[in-house]
């Protein structure tokens, strides 16, 4: 793929507020790729920093903070942390905003990645696992439509909470929405009118060629359904 060439039509399309980011996973470190150094308090936060055009790797215990992102990750926290998950998850519960019956169904990775690499889509070391979009509803409508023609509709419509489950999901079903959940908000900074489209890396070549076709039929349906608007509505 032509992961430049990707990144610049559907940046140009979709009026993207922040680049698409591409998450890969390896067993190795991947090379030329340098090594995330710091911390931050989530694993949706590498998204941020790839947005914003930084690309890094990290190792599970750059994860370890943020227990809901490494359950579904599939990364086990180390001993003295493992208590850090069901207190989150009880503290989430007690004030109404999960029920604990939910966890058993968020998705989560097949087995635990030793290596994330994360980076604008243009500079993947790779085609990436999985590619992640923030930006107006308006515009992740067309990427969803364009994954729908090109048959990587998601298999649930959309979902919150957690926004990071988007990853595993996306791996499993093709493609993912997300409306966020308040974490990710706080973490990643995205606006309350943007929302999250996540695509297979694999399979993003296909929803590229299809997106200039669904751009393409909304300008003639806008068309079509302001004149039918101003015919048939009376007052």
């Amino acid at each position: 793929m032509q992961l430049a060439q990707i990144e610049s039509t559907l940046q140009q399309k979709l009026e993207l507020s922040r680049r698409p980011v591409a998450v890969n996973f390896f067993d190795t470190p991947p090379a030329d790729v340098p090594k995330f150094t710091g911390t931050e308090p989530s694993g949706c936060s590498y998204w941020r920093l790839a947005g914003s055009g930084k690309r890094f790797y990290t190792v599970p215990s750059d994860h370890f903070n943020c227990p809901i992102g490494s359950h579904t990750h599939s990364i086990t926290l180390p001993p003295e942390r493992q208590k850090e998950l069901m207190d989150t998850l009880s503290f989430m519960s007690d004030i109404g905003y999960v029920k604990m019956e939910e966890v058993g169904k968020i998705p989560t990775l097949a087995k635990q990645p030793n290596y994330i690499a994360y980076s604008p889509l243009s500079d993947a070391p790779g085609t990436p696992d999985v590619v992640v979009f923030v930006g107006k509803p308006g515009k992740m409508m067309l990427l969803m439509e364009a994954a729908g023609r090109a048959g990587i509709a998601p298999s649930f419509p959309s979902h919150g909470r957690p926004t990071c489950m988007a990853i595993p999901s996306a791996m499993m079903n093709g493609a993912d929405s997300s409306t966020g959940c308040i974490g990710n908000r706080v973490y990643t900074e995205i606006g309350d009118d943007e929302l999250y489209f996540a695509i297979r890396g694999v399979d993003l070549q296909k929803v590229a060629n299809e997106l200039e076709t669904i751009v393409s039929a909304n300008d003639n349906l806008r068309e079509y359904h302001r004149t039918r608007k101003k015919a048939l509505t009376k007052d």
